[in-house]
Order: structure tokens, then C-alpha cells, then sequence
């Protein structure tokens, strides 16, 4: 059984039809081509993830470092395996990379057998009925739902576990500093959703949008990782009603979708969906795009959420969105950039998302009305962060002032007595530019 972004033992089919077929060896390959580009809070997350596989493997996780097109074989002939489970990866590289060990494997006799994926619905399974794929969410959102899914698996037995040689340990875990991870692994993932849904789900529906507040289920990332299965998460709302548990089925949905999109266009991961917008006026990252990742513009919203993302490796999504928009459009640097200092960040970093979430934001992506959505930094913050307590729980220099003021420093006195940066640009100039630079762009 290779585990890949499926890191548990519940409701996990390759690891069950691994079990039925004979004695299973648990095994994950460390594959330089993900660990390099990775930063270290998605090095340090896996780290400890791993760990706590190696736990409910009773121990036995098989972990070896490089090439997964050599190691994959070298693990499984020297476990005498005939077959090789796995659950199907969608990703750009993860579809080549396993085309690439099947071959390996059929050289060697064995068999490669994709069983499940990380997703509820795999990606190609929805198209319109003239057998396209679908290019905007609602309609597929409406394929999606009517298309189903199956119940959570069960396990038939208790796996019997097979040992091979050539293991290595896992890598010392990296030093994030103050960043401070949750707890990781499928028991910690299970507590986190049970608590979400005895709590927070009620009122999701409004107040998912609401950073200030505890209103998100926080288990992107144990699903990223594969701790969750959107399948347990789908029949566990199944059995809820009110706008909290269709609210949250709608953002499984998303994810579903990004990953629909970048299946049937690979290329999306790092060049444009639409490409005409590839054509616009972009500013180099300089200063002002350092100012932008340490959380230093002078908009109290937009720093206080680069600074969630530097302190915990976690970003609340009304706060992507915002500050996406704010390179984008009042920096005008190209969403590549943005995108990548999130993977490096995040620790739910997930490629089909966050380059689509992206891509949303900066107009050239799925949305059906894009460029012209110009995010107002402050009136964003005065909506969903009405009392400034977001703002002041991460942005330390803006805490002696009360309220909504804390939104607006440079409407008070002693609004920069603690030091806060000033503005680094001007939001109603910057979106005048940014949708002048839009009309240049489609009028050719």
C-alpha cells in the first residue's frame, strides 16, 4: 500500500483492498520533486502526519527517500508484493509520476491498481451531457450533487503487515520558529470535525465570512493530507440539516471543482486559464510585494491576515480572497507570485486550489465576472470584522484602538503611536488603475 495524500487508516479502500489481497507493506516514498519546492510548514506538517500514520500502523510504516519510480519497485520485490495499492493521484505530477512506476512496476511483474482518490467524485466522473467538461462552478456543483458518491468504506479484516528492507528514518522535523502547528494525524482530524459539527456548523452559513470569529471547521488541511476523506465529512452532513450543512457540502464542491478544472487543463497549475489576460501590465515583486508577504501595507485587514499566514501556517478564506486581491489589483503583480508564497506557506497547501482560487481572484479563472471584482481593503474589514478584533488579534500596533477604528489608523490621532506602517499606496487610485489596465487589455 503506498500512501500518498491519504494518510489514514479509516474509510481508506486502497489500504482495504490491499489487506484482502494478502499481507500489506505500509509504504511512503520521500520524493524530491514535492519535499524541495515544499516549505517547512508543509515539510513540518507531513513530518508529524507521518508519525502519526506510523502510529495506527501499529509501527510498520515503510519509509524510503527518492525517485518513487525506483524506490516503489525496490520496496515492493523486496516485500515478494504481486501488486502495488494505491489511491489515483489527479495532479499534473502525480498523474505522471504513477504512469511512470506502473511502468517500472509491470517490468518487474507487479501490478499497479488504483483503488478510490482523495476526492468524493473523482475529477473527469462530470460532464455536461455533449461529454465536455464543465468550465463554471454552479452547474457543476448541480452535476456534482445529483452524480453522488459512495458510502464510507469499511475494513473487512485487520491488516497482517509485511516488512521489506531498505527503510530510512523521517527527516528531523524543520524549526518554524513561533509558527505553531494544530495537532496532526486521523484521530486529531476526527476530534477537530466532531467538534465542528456539535459547534460552528449550525451557524456556518454566515459565519464562515467572519474571521474574527470561530466559524470554520479548520480541517482543510487534515483533508489535503488525506487525515479526512470528504467522503466521511459528506455522510456525516447527510444526517444534518439547515443552510450550515449545504453551506459547507457547497465548499467540499469547490474543491471538487478546482480539481475537475486543472485535470482536464494540467497547465492551469502555472499558466493562465484564460489567456488573454496573460497580456495585462504586471509590476516586477519589489518592495511593495515584500511589504505585502510580511503584512506591512498600511491596510490593517490585509496585514492582519499575512500575518495569520506567517504566525500559523493558515489563512481564513475571506482573507485569500482579500488579500489576493490586493496584489492583484491594487499592487498589479502577477497572481503567480501570490500563489506561489501561499504554497510555501500553507499548511493545507493544495495545488488545484490554491492556483484556481488564484486564478479567481485575478480574473483569469473560472468566474464569470472577473477583472473588474476589485476587493476594498477597508470596507472588507469593516463588514466581516465589524469590531476590529481580527485586526487587533494579529496586528499588535493597532490595539489601543477600540472598535471599527482599529480599520482606520490614519482617521485618528494617535493611530500610528504604536508604530503601524503608513499606506503604501492608494486603494481608489491603484483600482482605477488596475480596471484602466483591464479595458487596455480587452480592447487588444
Amino acid at each position: 500500500m503506498w500512501f500518498r495524500r491519504d494518510l489514514r487508516v479509516r474509510d481508506n479502500p486502497a489500504l482495504y483492498a490491499a489487506a484482502a489481497a494478502g499481507d500489506v507493506l505500509p509504504l511512503f516514498v520521500l520524493d524530491p520533486a514535492l519535499w524541495a519546492p515544499s516549505g517547512d510548514v508543509r515539510r513540518g506538517y507531513l513530518v508529524r502526519a507521518l508519525r502519526a500514520l506510523d502510529g495506527s500502523l501499529d509501527g510498520h510504516l515503510h519509509v524510503r527517500r527518492g525517485d518513487p519510480t525506483t524506490e516503489v519497485q525496490r520496496a515492493a520485490r523486496s516485500a515478494g508484493a504481486e501488486q502495488v495499492q494505491v489511491a489515483a493521484d489527479f495532479g499534473p505530477y502525480g498523474s505522471r509520476r504513477d504512469e511512470q512506476v506502473e511502468r517500472a512496476l509491470a517490468d518487474a511483474g507487479i501490478e499497479l491498481v488504483r483503488t478510490g482518490s482523495p476526492y468524493a467524485v473523482a475529477p473527469g466522473r462530470v460532464r455536461k451531457a455533449d461529454g465536455t467538461p464543465y468550465a463554471v462552478f454552479t452547474p457543476f456543483s448541480r452535476a456534482w450533487s445529483e452524480h453522488g458518491w459512495p458510502a464510507p468504506a469499511t475494513a473487512s479484516s485487520k491488516p497482517h503487515w509485511a516488512t521489506a528492507d531498505g527503510a530510512t528514518d523521517l527527516p528531523t522535523e524543520p524549526d518554524l520558529g513561533d509558527l505553531r502547528l494544530p495537532e496532526v494525524g486521523e484521530e486529531a482530524a476526527r476530534r477537530c470535525w466532531s467538534a465542528f459539527l456539535d459547534g460552528p456548523l449550525g451557524d456556518y452559513a454566515d459565519a464562515r465570512n467572519r474571521p474574527d470569529l470561530d466559524g470554520t471547521s479548520r480541517v482543510s488541511h487534515h483533508l489535503k493530507w488525506g487525515e479526512l476523506h470528504p467522503r466521511t465529512l459528506l455522510a456525516d452532513l447527510a444526517r444534518r440539516r439547515g443552510k450550515g450543512a449545504a453551506t459547507f457540502r457547497t465548499e467540499l464542491a469547490w474543491r471538487e471543482f478546482y480539481a475537475d478544472v486543472l485535470w482536464h487543463a494540467p497547465a492551469s497549475a502555472r499558466d493562465y486559464l484564460r489567456p488573454q489576460l496573460a497580456r495585462m501590465p504586471y509590476e516586477p515583486p519589489g518592495t511593495l510585494f515584500q511589504a505585502w508577504t510580511q503584512g506591512r501595507t498600511g491596510y490593517p485587514f490585509v496585514d492582519a491576515g499575512m500575518r495569520q499566514l506567517l504566525g500559523e501556517g493558515w489563512l481564513h478564506n475571506r482573507l485569500r480572497m482579500v488579500v489576493a486581491s490586493f496584489l492583484v489589483k491594487d499592487l498589479h503583480v502577477e497572481w503567480h507570485h501570490g500563489a506561489h508564497h501561499f504554497m510555501r506557506w500553507l499548511r493545507d497547501g493544495d495545488l488545484a486550489s490554491n492556483q484556481h482560487g488564484w486564478q479567481w481572484t485575478a480574473g483569469s479563472g473560472t468566474d464569470a465576472a472577473p477583472y473588474f471584482r476589485v476587493f476594498n481593503p477597508v470596507s472588507q474589514g469593516q463588514r466581516f470584522d465589524p469590531d476590529g478584533d481580527y485586526v487587533r488579534r494579529y496586528v499588535p500596533e493597532l490595539r489601543h484602538l477600540p472598535g471599527a477604528s482599529a480599520h482606520e489608523p490614519w482617521e485618528h490621532a494617535d493611530g500610528y503611536a504604536q508604530g503601524y506602517p503608513q499606506r503604501i499606496v492608494d486603494h481608489a487610485a491603484e483600482r482605477r488603475e488596475a480596471l484602466a489596465r483591464y479595458e487596455q487589455v480587452r480592447r487588444g
